[in-house]
């Protein structure tokens, strides 16, 4: 039985600046000129420098780990519905919302930037809830 149960939720909150994003950037190896050159980025249906969208699934990854008991991530779908941007923050939501076979759990994931009131990220997760073992 899954340590985590229907209804369990929690969130993560993710401060994205331009630092942020050139520290993913590096880490990735993802350089693409709409996250790292405001000029470049400017020009493009985007209108600025934008986020990597993987930085918001990143907060639904940090809000999985905050569920009861050890989460192992299985599998993710995901949608990314708009932008975002250097200043903002994302806050990801995540909510058990199916206990499966096998300690497996569907998850519902989002993400928001709520100062504009929008999701920027919508998906779900299958992940291993289990029990902590200290030996």
């Amino acid at each position: 039985m899954p340590i985590a149960t229907v209804g369990e939720s929690a969130s993560h909150d993710v401060q994205v600046t331009t630092e942020t994003i050139d520290a993913f950037a590096a880490l990735s190896g993802d350089e693409n000129p709409i996250h790292l050159d405001e000029s470049y980025a400017a020009e493009t249906m985007f209108g600025g420098r934008v986020a990597h969208g993987m930085i918001a699934a990143a907060a639904v990854s940090a809000a999985l780990a905050s569920l009861p008991g050890d989460i192992v991530y299985l599998q993710q779908d995901l949608t990314f519905e708009d932008p975002v941007r250097p200043g903002e923050t994302v806050r990801a939501a995540v909510e058990v919302i199916e206990e499966l076979e096998s300690d497996r759990l569907r998850v519902r994931t989002e993400a928001f930037v709520d100062a504009r009131e929008e999701r920027v990220l919508d998906g779900e997760a299958i992940v291993l809830s289990l029990p902590h073992d200290d030996g």
